[in-house]
């Protein structure tokens, strides 16, 4: 018997597989490709809203390798979108290595915390957004109105939950690394 853990991991599958989908669409047909990208975005932002709270239904509690790696998948499918852009020919070679280099030293630095993992979605998405919404096919404005739609329907989780949760991760990430004074044992404080 199928339980809701188990639709909730092939969900995070299904998404999972939409990174070499976007890469392939963007070798293949290039930016004529961009509408259809858009909406396997907006499928994977859905699948990505979804796939938590059903998970979290399941009768049965437990575990499971798919499940405990969402945000590797989060981040696999914004890398995905990000060599769509580069092979449709949205963003240049030297600027997608640039900011591979800079997030390796970001979790070779600081290890590989939830909000940093967060963060680096967050300009390969910006950037989709801003070529979604210049394209003569307006296939940007359904991204707009999916945001605006999330926006609306999970308001009170984001305010209470989701930005105070980043913004204490991030604290934590920052704390993590401050330097100890050898003597004591302490992290060190500015004079």
């Amino acid at each position: 018997m199928l339980v809701a853990k188990q639709v909730a991991d092939t969900i995070t599958i299904a998404r999972v597989l939409i990174a070499p989908v976007l890469i392939w669409l963007g070798i293949t047909r290039g930016e004529a490709s961009l509408p259809l990208a858009v909406w396997l975005m907006i499928a994977d932002w859905t699948g990505d809203l979804v796939d938590g709270p059903i998970a979290r239904r399941s009768r049965r509690r437990y575990d499971t390798w798919i499940g405990d790696r969402d945000l590797e998948a989060d981040i696999l499918v914004s890398l995905g979108l990000m060599f769509y852009l580069l092979v449709a020919g949205y963003v240049e070679l030297q600027v997608v290595g640039l900011y591979i280099l800079f997030w390796a030293l970001i979790f070779w630095r600081w290890g590989f915390y939830r909000p940093l993992g967060m963060l680096l979605q967050a300009p390969i998405y910006m950037w989709f957004l801003v070529v979604a919404i210049q394209d003569p096919s307006r296939s940007g404005l359904w991204i707009l109105a999916w945001i605006l739609a999330v926006t609306v329907l999970t308001w009170p989780k984001a305010v209470e939950d989701t930005v105070p949760g980043f913004l204490d991760g991030m604290r934590k990430a920052i704390k993590s690394y401050e330097p100890e004074d050898s003597s004591s044992g302490e992290p060190s404080r500015p004079s």
